[in-house]
């Protein structure tokens, strides 16, 4: 008899368990609001995207043209070049080297066309007070042997100009004023020439900063050259800056930049709308991504501007 109600006890326990979690399952979750609350759209109509920092010059990567060891390297990060500054060395030892020699055999050169031209020269002089005095082939030759010694004297001359260059292609220079934005090289590394993953140096001129905004092509016919934006920037929505727009490049690129959501097509494109603005105190940084909002008209009245 005991039993049974001890059996009766527990069942009436396990259904009353079994309500009670069901009722903590089906309770509405406390949602906790974002740490960082979104920014909010300055425009009642508008196309947004990704927008991506970069110097009003583009991010130049600066390599070699010629592989090797790093000599010296004239600058640091942050420091502001004018174009044609010195921005590192390769080293060139064996190159100063050559140039000893054949700066040496210019001289030599130099020395082996005196005895045809002083002989040309006598025989020049004497044939014109004796025109019979040496005939017109033997005066030919000494002339083809100045000739040659000239030549071998140029040829000697060219060689020294030429590891002169190539001396000089181991001195890399900026081609823009700029500031150096990165830099992936120390002394005494040897460094790849050509095209390479990461440059030696980055750098662009930052005075203006542009930003390169992903329009998705689902969106791309709503954006209008010249219209108004503002950026904002990521962590701190108060931070706003109103852009002018730049240009548009008219190709329709593959999205480079996935979010990692499996809703997301990897085979997506988008157009790039560059505009810029002039950074001043904000604190906005080459590389960095920006929340950009594109006032666009609403969607019905470009769709009836279409059908007219």
């Amino acid at each position: 008899m005991i039993r049974r109600h001890a059996l009766l006890l527990l069942a009436i326990l396990g259904v009353l368990v079994a309500i009670v979690a069901i009722i903590f399952d089906n309770w509405p979750a406390v949602t906790q609001p974002p740490v960082i609350q979104p920014p909010n759209a300055p425009y009642t109509s508008y196309v947004s995207g990704a927008g991506l920092v970069e110097a009003s010059s583009r991010n130049l990567a600066i390599g070699t043209p010629v592989p090797g060891i790093v000599k010296n390297i004239d600058v640091k990060v942050g420091d502001y070049v004018k174009a044609g500054d010195i921005l590192f060395e390769i080293d060139d030892r064996d190159l100063q080297a050559q140039l000893l020699t054949a700066t040496a055999k210019v001289k030599e050169a130099a020395a082996s066309l005196q005895k045809p031209m002083h002989r040309l020269n006598n025989a020049e002089n004497l044939r014109q007070r004796d025109p019979g005095a040496m005939s017109v082939q033997d005066l030919t030759d000494l002339r083809d042997e100045t000739a040659q010694a000239e030549a071998s004297l140029e040829l000697a001359k060219a060689q020294v100009e030429q590891i002169k260059v190539e001396i000089d292609r181991r001195i890399v220079r900026a081609p823009i004023a700029g500031n150096i934005l990165q830099l992936r090289m120390r002394p005494g590394e040897y460094v790849e020439g050509g095209s390479v993953v990461a440059p030696a140096i980055l750098m662009g001129d930052d005075a203006k900063l542009h930003v390169r905004v992903d329009i998705d092509e689902n969106e791309a016919w709503r954006v209008r050259p010249g219209a108004e934006a503002t950026a904002f920037v990521r962590g701190n929505p108060d931070l706003k800056i109103a852009l002018e727009f730049e240009y548009l490049e008219p190709y329709v690129i593959p999205k480079t930049a996935l979010t990692g959501q499996s809703t997301e097509r990897t085979d997506r494109r988008v157009l790039q709308v560059i505009y810029g603005f002039t950074r001043g105190d904000q604190p906005v940084y080459v590389g960095q991504q920006l929340d950009i909002y594109v006032q666009a008209s609403p969607v019905s009245s470009e769709r009836s501007r279409a059908g007219r």
